[in-house]
């Protein structure tokens, strides 16, 4: 879910997508087990296989996830590719410099797509046509009819170094995990268009934290992209946060390439530095769960019940009894 509190409805939705992502995840798996006996020349299954890593490198910030209890093996490093900006080309200083006071917005959907159907283009290429920044455009596709002059088509772009430059305004992203830390990193707002995956999940998060916009790129239209735009540009609010979550993002003691070099040298030190390795991999479904332990309990707790019961129920006719028996003989005496 995109949020951290849910409600019973939330939560139940997240128990059932939890445990699909559970048996999807066990499909994948299978397929991947005749690679492992390949490559590795032992029969092991990829849960085995993860099970004994020594240590886990995680691409998370807990300014942009949810807090979360963390294993002594698990070294989160978030913001990884966020490296020192570099100088930008000549080609796109010139393009950078140009924009003037209105700076400049950069677009990329991730490397995985480069080109989109031509409708979907005019449309994009229609919004961009309406603001006054310079738009920088990742795509290979073929040139829209309608394109803007302040909307430039390169193939490649330096995505952090165009970030990292204080004229950039907007960045209009997938939402991958790698934009996005780059997006905090550098302190630009975003206009978010999810495709797939974990897209969607990452885009509500940046949306709700106010430092985005996010858009459904199916049903978009390109007034729906232009407001976008002129929100997170002109509505100084998303910049405000934004600058907050990458001062939060910033704000460490070792940079997070160094974190993860010094660990992966500590392993090795180390020789896998096995007393970082839970024994909770080691237990079954049953026993990671404690469900033999609350069986146990619960049949404690029903035989000392029963016990009871049925001590109270033998206590009551021996007193109803004897009462009894008092009775017929007082009445005897009486006659």
């Amino acid at each position: 879910m995109s949020e951290d509190h849910m409600t019973f409805p939330q939560r139940m939705w997240n128990v059932l997508v939890s445990s699909s992502e559970f048996l999807s995840c066990s499909l994948l798996y299978s397929s991947h087990e005749e690679l492992i006996r390949e490559f590795l020349q032992q029969d092991v299954t990829v849960p085995e296989l993860l099970s004994h890593a020594s240590i886990w490198l995680l691409r998370y910030d807990f300014v942009f996830e949810y807090p979360r209890p963390v294993m002594p093996n698990m070294v989160l490093i978030g913001g990884i590719n966020c490296g020192q900006e570099k100088p930008l080309s000549q080609e796109f200083e010139s393009i950078v410099n140009a924009s003037g006071e209105h700076g400049f917005v950069v677009f990329s959907l991730g490397s995985m797509v480069s080109e989109i159907p031509m409708k979907k283009a005019k449309q994009i290429a229609e919004a961009f046509g309406t603001i006054p920044q310079t738009v920088l455009w990742r795509y290979t596709g073929e040139t829209p009819p309608n394109l803007a002059n302040n909307t430039k088509l390169i193939k490649w772009l330096p995505q952090n170094d165009l970030l990292a430059h204080p004229k950039a305004r907007a960045f209009i992203t997938h939402g991958g995990s790698h934009g996005i830390y780059e997006g905090i990193c550098n302190g630009v707002p975003m206009v978010l268009m999810p495709l797939f995956g974990d897209q969607m999940d990452n885009a509500k998060r940046i949306e709700s934290r106010g430092a985005g916009v996010t858009l459904n790129v199916l049903e978009m239209t390109s007034k729906d992209l232009s407001d976008a735009l002129n929100a997170v540009i002109n509505d100084k609010s998303y910049k405000e946060n934004i600058m907050r979550l990458s001062a939060l993002h910033l704000d460490r003691p070792i940079h997070p390439l160094d974190l993860a070099v010094y660990w992966v040298e500590f392993v090795m030190r180390h020789k896998g530095a096995q007393h970082l390795r839970p024994a909770a991999h080691d237990l079954n479904w049953i026993q990671y769960h404690s469900l033999d332990v609350i069986a146990f309990l619960m049949a404690v707790v029903l035989v000392a019940t029963f016990i009871s019961l049925k001590c109270c129920l033998f206590c009551c006719r021996k007193c109803f009894c004897k009462k009894g028996r008092v009775s017929k003989s007082s009445k005897s005496k009486a006659e």
